[in-house]
């Protein structure tokens, strides 16, 4: 029986194959792209094949299609909003519903995430969040598990997340590390390295790579039993 091999290129998607089909055309390796973005020579090779980063990142976007003279759309995947995809708003006058997702953001060792279910709304004065700076359609509403954030956060509080593109800062935010969702204080730890700290004590601080590490968004309120 003749064995039929299977093009690598059937089990790939979006930016992946697109990718991997202006390499091949222009007879690039994946090494050599990787070190034009400043990239170690494995990092395409890791988004290609396993997924990880999910998504390539803006700089490295226009820098790729700007090599290839395509369109930077083109390498964008336009159906990744994370785990997190706010919904538009349903609007009433001076309020405006967030949606609550059936989604928990490990603050203890972490977990693989659930469904992505809107299941209810919390309602915010229109006001109030323009005062905070805050764009409705950004924000979603998820719930901590674990205890590593306390006394900040503790399990069972809900957490309101701003997704809005915004330059990085320290401060408390949810990340997505392989495909644990968390939610931990992220600090810069020199070039290209980040801190992932617990405000318990008892957890100790992970260090990673930047480019590991996919922050979903800023935590900007949160609500909880007294």
């Amino acid at each position: 029986m003749k064995e039929t091999r299977q093009n690598p290129l059937e089990t790939l998607s979006g930016p992946r194959v697109r990718l991997l089909e202006l390499a091949q055309t222009r007879g690039v390796s994946l090494a050599a792209l990787s070190e034009l973005l400043g990239r170690n020579p494995s990092y395409l090779q890791q988004f290609i094949r396993k997924g990880s980063p999910r998504k390539l990142e803006e700089q490295d976007r226009a820098k790729l299609a700007q090599f290839f003279g395509v369109g930077e759309e083109e390498l964008r995947d336009l159906r990744d909003n994370s785990y997190i995809a706010p919904l538009k708003p349903r609007e009433s006058g001076a309020w405006v519903d967030v949606p609550r997702f059936d989604l928990g953001a490990s603050a203890g060792p972490g977990r693989v995430p659930g469904d992505e279910t809107a299941f209810d709304t919390f309602r915010f004065s229109r006001r109030w969040l323009a005062e905070q700076g805050l764009e409705r359609s950004q924000l979603s509403a998820i719930t901590v598990e674990g205890d590593s954030m306390e006394p900040l956060l503790n399990n069972g509080d809900e957490i309101l997340v701003d997704c809005s593109p915004r330059p990085f800062r320290d401060g408390i935010h949810v990340v997505r590390l392989g495909d644990t969702l968390m939610v931990k204080r992220v600090a810069s730890a020199g070039p290209g390295r980040v801190a992932l700290l617990s405000q318990n004590f008892a957890y100790p601080p992970v260090e990673v790579a930047a480019e590991e590490v996919a922050i979903i968004g800023r935590v900007v309120w949160k609500g909880g039993k007294i």
